[in-house]
């Protein structure tokens, strides 16, 4: 008798677990819409049948195309998304209702319009995300130029000027940030080349007092991408920024390697950055004070003061939906959007929205496990941990666990660029899930990690 075939496991499809979990997620940012007026103005809108049978019919779309397109991806990731999307929206609208009325609520529907759009695009588009695997070189060189767009003569837009950073730029009379689209194109040739280049980064070069030292030619990229993030620092005055880039690409170079020196050389050679840059560019070290004593210039600091003493006023259990002051923190619709949430929802539910963060992170982690290259491991993981690492350093700053920086709250926070950027990366994450997922071809011997209740097939004996 021959030997008996190995079992083969098949995920579920969990579709219509998606579908249920998205119209909790819808719920959230309607609800927040609805008791903002209620709060504010005394009763229910007389537009939230319109308002809530609009953002519903968005978040069907976008779910259809994944029913379609894409049946085997992770149900999570998805309803996470349109939960952030939702509250950030609910918090923009609470925003605009504070004199002066900025409107910008509508505003950032239109961008998530674009988002999801962008979303169902790439979806329809990639029908195998291994294809963006050939061109590692000129997805380095074209994230390079977008990071350093800024510094551009006549390019550079002001609306950051107030706050000493520059990274935005101004192209017929449109102003965006390059450095959220530069995060998807560097964290497409970080993956390509890491997938291409692993075994010389781990094996290659000389051992010295038993510690393998690589070559020049492996150090290169990790130094380009120093002397990068210098410039950064240095001439866009973001710090923010830069910690993204530099620590992306350190983590990815030890996700492929396996090995902690490359961990130690970018702690070593970005702390190395920062004392420069504290030491030779202004607003870095004003950033520095107002994170270790900003009650000494209550002036140059009231925006991290007017944050805390919001968040110490929200409590536990906030003030609830419209029941605030918010809007008394300078940029609290974009750099503190989570001190606003803080505020009216208590650190309960600004812990709530880490947590949705976490499980975006996780479930793309998962994605990484589950897929069967190089590539799409490598991938997946720099996607996620560019939501982490975000979302810890805003979030951080906020709260005074780090100095503030400038980079964005993902789809929480008003702006087109990160929120367009943002449905694009859950987008590619869910397209890698789905490959991971999906049942292998018959003549396959390997089998996919076991996901929640899997449904198995028992093999024969012959």
């Amino acid at each position: 008798m021959s030997a008996p075939e190995e079992p083969m496991i098949v995920y579920r499809r969990r579709r219509n677990t998606e579908l249920a979990l998205i119209v909790v997620a819808a719920l959230f940012g309607v609800g927040g819409f609805g008791i903002t007026m209620v709060n504010m103005h005394g009763g229910l809108p007389s537009n939230l049948l319109t308002v809530a049978g609009g953002w519903l019919a968005l978040c069907l779309i976008a779910h259809i195309v994944v029913r379609i397109r894409i049946p085997w991806a992770d149900p999570v990731i998805l309803p996470c998304a349109l939960a952030l999307n939702g509250l950030g929206l609910a918090m923009i609208f609470r925003l605009d209702q504070d004199p002066p009325s900025s409107h910008l609520a509508f505003g950032q529907l239109i961008w998530t319009a674009l988002g999801v759009a962008l979303f169902v695009a790439v979806l329809i588009w990639m029908h195998d995300y291994r294809s963006l695997q050939r061109f590692p070189y000129v997805l380095f060189l074209a994230g390079l130029i977008l990071l350093l767009l800024p510094l551009v003569p006549g390019l550079s837009s002001g609306a950051n000027a107030a706050n000493g950073s520059q990274i935005w730029v101004n192209i017929f009379g449109f102003s965006f940030q390059p450095s959220e689209i530069a995060k998807i194109a560097l964290t497409l040739a970080f993956a390509s080349y890491l997938a291409d280049h692993r075994d010389l980064l781990q094996g290659a070069g000389r051992t010295i007092l038993g510690a393998r030292m690589s070559r020049g030619r492996d150090l290169l990229p990790i130094l380009v991408m120093w002397v990068a993030c210098v410039a950064v620092i240095v001439f866009e005055n973001d710090l923010g920024t830069a910690l993204l880039f530099f620590g992306l690409f350190v983590m990815m170079l030890y996700v492929a390697t396996d090995q902690v020196r490359w961990v130690a050389i970018g702690v070593v050679l970005f702390v190395g950055a920062g004392l420069l840059a504290y030491k030779l560019v202004d607003h870095v070290r004003v950033r520095f004070d107002a994170w270790l004593h900003p009650f000494n210039d209550v002036g140059q600091n009231g925006q991290i003061i007017s944050a805390q003493y919001g968040i110490a006023w929200g409590g536990l259990f906030g003030r609830g939906w419209g029941l605030g002051r918010p809007s008394l923190v300078p940029l609290a619709q974009s750099d503190f959007i989570a001190s606003s949430i803080a505020e009216e929802l208590g650190l309960t539910g600004l812990m709530a929205v880490i947590i949705i963060y976490a499980y975006i992170v996780a479930r793309g982690l998962r994605a990484a496990l589950t897929t069967r290259d190089d590539f799409g491991k490598l991938l997946a993981c720099g996607l996620s941990f560019t939501f982490a690492l975000q979302v810890f350093a805003i979030i951080g700053g906020v709260t005074r666990l780090l100095p503030l920086t400038g980079l964005t709250t993902p789809f929480l926070s008003q702006g087109g660029s990160s929120l367009v950027a943002n449905w694009v990366i859950v987008a590619i994450i869910m397209q890698i899930s789905h490959s991971g997922r999906r049942p292998l071809a018959p003549s396959s011997q390997s089998s996919p990690i076991v996901d929640e209740a899997p449904t198995t097939i028992p093999g024969r004996v012959a």
